[in-house]
């Protein structure tokens, strides 16, 4: 039987400094304790890139353009009730400061604290290349 397929959309935010953007999972979510890129659903009729800057207004107080938003590479995962597919983008500029909207933590990491932040079994393929571009834009 085939699991229903989950379409998110998430973004590597990363600031001047070259340190990303991660946001824990709350209590009471599955995955609590976790650290993801700040996203979420994409939802019917919106393009990803919509998706990505509603969700990210809505989530952190951060207002995006979406020429601001890079492709960079995707998610798909397997768990054990659906099938995620989460395109991420990064993303460079932005307007307003991080405000978390719904109360979760959230932390600037850099490319040597990232392996402090456990993250969720589809982002853990995405973290080798993270940590190259973290690691190309502090030496430039």
């Amino acid at each position: 039987m085939s699991k229903p397929l989950v379409l998110v959309v998430a973004a590597a935010l990363v600031d001047p400094q070259g340190r990303l953007l991660l946001a824990e999972r709350p209590a009471g979510k599955s995955m609590a304790g976790l650290w993801e890129f700040p996203g979420g659903k994409v939802e019917p009729g919106e393009r990803p890139e919509q998706s990505l800057v509603r969700e990210l207004r809505e989530e952190l107080g951060l207002i995006v353009e979406e020429g601001s938003l890079e492709p960079f590479h995707f998610a798909s995962h397997d768990y054990e009730k659906f099938h995620l597919l989460m395109p991420l983008y990064v993303c460079w500029r932005w307007a307003g400061e991080v405000s978390p909207q719904e109360g979760q933590r959230h932390a600037w990491v850099g490319v040597a604290e990232l392996d402090d932040y456990p993250v969720p079994p589809a982002d853990e393929p995405l973290m080798p290349r993270m940590r190259a571009l973290l690691a190309a834009h502090a030496g430039s």
